[in-house]
């Protein structure tokens, strides 16, 4: 929130200096100076984020485990497949979700979704998230905002900054 109010100060400023015909020229802005609050701002951002999603986790009860980027998995059924690895194209199952429970999308309207993890344009978190899976399981997992659709959303049923609940089973790889 702090990251985008200083975007919008940023912009309004640059807009303001270009109206008046009769201004002063404009003095340079440092833009290292805006820097580090702006780290800051993004890193309180994803502190906050990554609370919510860890009281979520707690709500639910669930013994998730956390990857160093910030996605919380639950594999709760095992299947005896081969383990998902980059390269390999791996077909899904899916329901997506938002973490107050408004349903997004589903494989059961749009058919199970293939990707060559690793390559297609899917979700990043997604391409992480499906390599700890094996054929046959079935996890939670959720992804951060900055791993699912980031600070704009799909422009459709994901708002900005949202982190998603994917509900996946693994279906197979070639």
């Amino acid at each position: 929130m702090v990251t985008i109010r200083a975007f919008i100060i940023l912009i309004t400023c640059y807009i303001a200096s270009c109206d008046s015909p009769n201004s002063t020229p404009a003095k340079s802005v440092n833009y290292d100076s805006l820097r580090e609050p702006l780290i800051n701002a993004n890193k309180l951002s994803v502190k906050r984020e990554s609370d919510e999603i860890d009281q979520y986790v707690k709500f639910k009860g669930w013994n998730a485990s956390t990857t160093g980027t910030g996605i919380r998995y639950v594999i709760y059924k095992h299947g005896d497949g081969e383990l998902a690895s980059t390269g390999k194209k791996a077909k899904i199952s899916y329901t997506v979700s938002l973490l107050d429970g408004t349903l997004c999308y589903t494989s059961e309207k749009s058919g199970p979704r293939k990707f060559v993890i690793g390559e297609d344009h899917v979700e990043s978190g997604l391409h992480e998230a499906i390599t700890y899976m094996h054929v046959g399981d079935k996890a939670m997992i959720i992804l951060p905002s900055h791993l699912a659709f980031g600070l704009s959303g799909d422009n459709n049923k994901i708002p900005p900054r949202a982190s998603v609940l994917y509900d996946i089973e693994l279906l197979s790889l070639q």
